[in-house]
């Protein structure tokens, strides 16, 4: 019971974690004017514990969408 407990809680912190970021992505983003439609939590990513860590699934984008992200991050230091 504990073991499943404390795999839980984890699985919670890696989802908080995820949001986080998933928020931050989201609103550097806006600010460059880029939107991705489908970007999210990859939620089973949240719960696997052989993965690196959660996943941010950016989905598709037009190419107009494609160039203001590509501008966006011409420029920036890595």
């Amino acid at each position: 019971m504990h073991a499943e407990n404390r795999r839980a809680d984890s699985a919670l912190v890696r989802l908080r974690e995820a949001e986080e970021t998933y928020e931050r992505l989201r609103r550097a983003l806006a600010e460059a004017d880029v939107v991705l439609p489908s970007l999210r939590v990859d939620l089973a990513s949240c719960a696997d514990r052989v993965l690196r860590g959660p996943l941010l699934e950016l989905g598709g984008c037009n190419l107009a969408t494609a160039e203001r992200l590509a501008e966006a991050l011409a420029g920036q230091p890595r």
